[in-house]
């Protein structure tokens, strides 16, 4: 079983590793950086061996990336993995943006359902199964947003059932969810954030989180071997 490293160290952007399995254009590793998709948040970009990842996918507990036809690479091989940095940190910020919005949204309104989610580089959506605009609170949600990610907060993150690989993220005061993201270090990382409604049919609301891009500026350095 691949060790999962983007748990340990999500800010980790370069590893030393070997190709645990080939079957055709798909590898598995050793030990991972590589996040795939799951729970809504998209697969991180990146390199194993300098070929491209072009697709990482989760097969039960285990990760498979598939490269490119005539990759070479056999079980044993030492390879190099790296992260796209600024799309793994828009993707950790987006994603923590979206899981204080979730949270805030389902304490205001007892009974409302989230059908629905997606993180991406450029933006998060959570889709909610709703009769009435969510527009008017908004400015509420947006509020309480701003004041969690102001006060700088500690995000801890680690095993609640470490053999069944699940996990929690936790913010002292506010919530502790499950979730198998990678997680920021504090909330302050976040920026500043912008939330749009989209009604997406009748029954659904949908809302829009997007990252103010001036707060790229401050991205921390990432960490390798």
């Amino acid at each position: 079983m691949t060790r999962k490293l983007f748990w340990d160290d999500p800010y980790r952007t370069r590893l030393d590793t070997r190709i645990a399995e080939v079957d055709g254009d798909e590898v598995t590793l050793e030990a991972t950086i590589l996040y795939a998709l799951s729970g809504g948040q998209e697969s991180d970009a990146g390199t194993i061996g300098g070929f491209d990842v072009l697709e990482a996918r989760k097969d039960g507990r285990e990760i498979r990336y598939r490269l490119a036809p005539g990759h070479g690479l056999a079980p044993g091989d030492s390879v190099a993995v790296t992260i796209d940095w600024v799309r793994r940190y828009r993707l950790m910020r987006l994603h923590f943006a979206a899981e204080i919005v979730l949270e805030l949204v389902m304490a205001r309104l007892p009974g409302i359902d989230k059908i629905g989610a997606h993180i991406a580089a450029d933006k998060a959506r959570i889709d909610f199964a709703w009769n009435e605009p969510l527009t008017p609170l908004l400015p509420e949600f947006a509020g309480q947003a701003a004041r969690i990610v102001t006060a700088d907060t500690p995000i801890l993150s680690g095993f609640s059932d470490e053999a069944a690989e699940r996990r929690f993220w936790e913010i002292p005061g506010f919530a502790r969810v499950p979730c198998g993201g990678t997680h920021l270090r504090r909330t302050g990382e976040i920026g500043a954030l912008t939330l749009k409604r989209r009604n997406t049919g009748k029954g659904k609301e949908r809302i829009e989180i997007a990252l103010v891009d001036a707060h790229a500026s401050a991205m921390p350095q990432p960490g390798s071997d």
